[in-house]
């Protein structure tokens, strides 16, 4: 595949799937071939939108479209099982959209297919691509900071303000709130701190969690204590009933970095070194906006061209690892979906479990 464009298709045609292939469109090596649906109305008029020349009304024609090398799965977490599992059994690659799955046992299942198979698979963890994330985990890897002993990252919505609030709240038929689309905080929201303390911190060794559960028994916020070997800690948080500042700081024993805002997609972040001045490094402009999904779509292509099933920078390993902390955070904090019963793990005897309703 070296030196050819890479040929995309994008199964669901939802705001995030909107939101990539309209940077894959800026992509000169990345060719859009299909785009499916379960609605055949929505697929046509998503592959209208973006010049796409095929459009399906289910997920099974673009598996099986053997003109596409990867699939971009954008539904909800809730049919990423489903949908990715499709797309790997018909020998397609797959890049997969956050939370990988609902659960660990799903994710592991994605993790052996595609090795059985033999194909690429990833996680659509931007956030590990964004070249001013991997520059802030280089220099914490470089010991600029010293040996890393706090983590701090939190993600909350005002979900009160969404256009689909009613009376002053999301309907519990809302996708953050219903539990058999995987609703909560934690899985939409809370990935994104569980998995910028991990990619600095590997996985923990200890969870204590408590959260604020809706009526219909998923978290409106969720809030984490991740403990670590090397003696390191990790708080998190992660809300849909109000906006946090989306900040993260990282301290260690000689300074700390602080990413103000949007840590997730930074513009920029302050480097304090014991004994010197402040140093802010910013987002280079040729990089695309803020919210560019690019950097992730050139490493699937990077990862396809030189003929490797899974990312460097986005491992099945640390997915799989991220999969398994939420899982304990979800297991403490009393969040279960429909049909999940026994399937979440444990981290042992001694974990703090408090759920208010």
């Amino acid at each position: 595949m070296a030196g050819q464009s890479v040929r995309w298709g994008i199964l669901a045609t939802g705001g995030i799937a909107a939101a990539f292939t309209a940077d894959l469109v800026d992509l000169p090596d990345a060719e859009l071939v299909a785009v499916a649906s379960r609605s055949g109305e929505s697929a046509r008029a998503f592959a209208e939108r973006f010049g796409i020349p095929r459009a399906y009304g289910d997920w099974e024609a673009l598996a099986n479209d053997e003109d596409i090398d990867v699939v971009y799965v954008a539904t909800p977490h809730s049919a990423h099982r489903a949908a990715a599992g499709l797309c790997l059994e018909a020998g397609r690659n797959v890049l997969c959209e956050k939370p990988f799955t609902l659960n660990l046992r799903e994710a592991e299942e994605l993790v052996e297919l595609a090795r059985g198979r033999g194909r690429f698979l990833m996680e659509a963890m931007w956030m590990y691509c964004n070249p001013l994330i991997r520059r802030l985990k280089a220099l914490v890897d470089d010991g600029a900071i010293g040996e890393v002993r706090t983590v701090q990252a939190d993600f909350g919505l005002a979900g009160h303000l969404l256009p689909e609030a009613r009376n002053g709240e999301l309907p519990p038929a809302h996708r953050l709130r219903n539990p058999a689309l995987g609703g909560g905080a934690l899985l939409d929201l809370g990935v994104y701190p569980v998995s910028f303390a991990q990619l600095l911190l590997g996985e923990p060794s200890d969870v204590t969690a408590r959260a604020t559960l809706s009526p219909e028994g998923v978290d409106l916020q969720t809030g984490a204590l991740l403990s670590f070997g090397c003696g390191a800690l990790a708080s998190v948080h992660c809300s849909i009933v109000g906006g946090t500042s989306v900040s993260a700081s990282v301290t260690g024993s000689r300074g700390r970095i602080d990413i103000p805002s949007g840590f997730f997609h930074p513009d920029r972040f302050v480097l304090h070194r014991d004994g010197r001045d402040p140093e802010e490094f910013a987002a280079d402009p040729a990089d695309g906006p803020r919210s560019s999904l690019r950097h992730e779509a050139k490493e699937v292509m990077r990862a396809l061209r030189a003929g490797e099933t899974e990312s460097p920078l986005v491992p099945l390993e640390g997915t799989l690892a991220v999969m398994r902390t939420l899982d304990a955070i979800r297991e403490r904090i009393g969040v279960r979906y429909p049909g999940e019963a026994g399937d979440l793990g444990d981290f042992g005897e001694g974990a703090s479990y408090a759920a208010v309703s």
